[in-house]
């Protein structure tokens, strides 16, 4: 049986979220068993017929009524149930970045005990539902705004998820948590919102150049400097949807050299220029 990596096979490389993805996949009555392995936590919302998951330690039987949250390094397959023509579910894959982002923004405390199982089973119901047909229409949505809204139906998803099962999927998430962190992104992450050049990064990490560049791509995905410019894109579109604080004000601290530069590459990323948004 092939094994194949996922979201890689999924993605495109000029793909513009690395930290959230949507797949809608179909498994037919000729792909009987397929055999993957996991590089990102992913749901797996279930909408047509039923299957039955096979990890390394467990199984479970899904149906349409249920939905699966997986944790990344798991490698399963997944075969299709009392001869049914066809299963169809949605994958939303989400980076542990993302997840330890919401579990700072929202304040919310590591628990002593943590549930160390490979999948959480989700009951669907109307709210789900009606999340995932919302879902669906993103991919209408052009790409420069696609990305915001992806970051609004993740959270949104998971604050409803700990409101329906509460201590039970708190601890589930904190789970999917690596019990370390490498020093190299310790040192990345704590810096991201300063005005370092690459340069400084890599001496930082005590490290050539085009080392330090190598290791960002195989910790991060993608480009040092890509990651670190959208960080700090979003970080200033916070600070300014605060109202305190003006484009003049921050556009240094973010390492741009001019206002210009920064209005134009906050434009690229979320449609507007900085004064439109501090309008809104």
């Amino acid at each position: 049986m092939q094994i194949e990596n996922i979201p890689e096979i999924y993605q495109q490389e000029n793909s513009q979220n690395k930290d959230l993805f949507i797949y809608d996949y179909k498994m037919t009555e000729d792909v009987v068993k397929s055999k993957v392995q996991l590089s990102m936590n992913m749901f797996s919302f279930l909408q047509v017929g039923k299957k039955q998951v096979h990890f390394a330690d467990a199984t479970a039987m899904v149906s349409k009524d249920q939905s699966l949250l997986i944790r990344q390094g798991n490698w399963l397959w997944t075969e299709l149930l009392d001869n049914d023509d066809i299963y169809f579910c949605k994958l939303f894959f989400f980076s542990e970045q993302i997840l330890l982002d919401y579990l700072k923004k929202y304040e919310l405390k590591e628990p002593e005990a943590k549930e160390e199982t490979s999948f959480f089973i989700i009951e669907n119901d109307e709210y789900i539902t009606s999340f995932l047909s919302t879902l669906s229409n993103i991919s209408q949505i052009p790409d420069k705004f696609s990305s915001q809204m992806l970051s609004i139906k993740f959270e949104e998803i998971l604050t409803y998820l700990l409101t329906k099962y509460g201590a039970d999927f708190e601890k589930y998430l904190y789970s999917l948590i690596s019990k370390e962190i490498s020093p190299f992104k310790k040192t990345v992450e704590s810096n991201a919102y300063s005005n370092l050049k690459l340069e400084e990064f890599a001496f930082l990490c005590n490290m050539s150049l085009s080392s330090f560049k190598r290791r960002f791509l195989r910790e991060f995905g993608e480009s040092p400097g890509k990651w670190l410019q959208d960080k700090r894109l979003q970080r200033a579109h916070d600070i300014l949807q605060e109202g305190d604080l003006t484009a003049s004000d921050i556009y240094l601290d973010f390492g741009y050299g001019n206002l210009s530069n920064f209005s134009a590459a906050f434009k690229n990323k979320f449609g507007i220029n900085p004064t439109e948004l501090q309008k809104s």
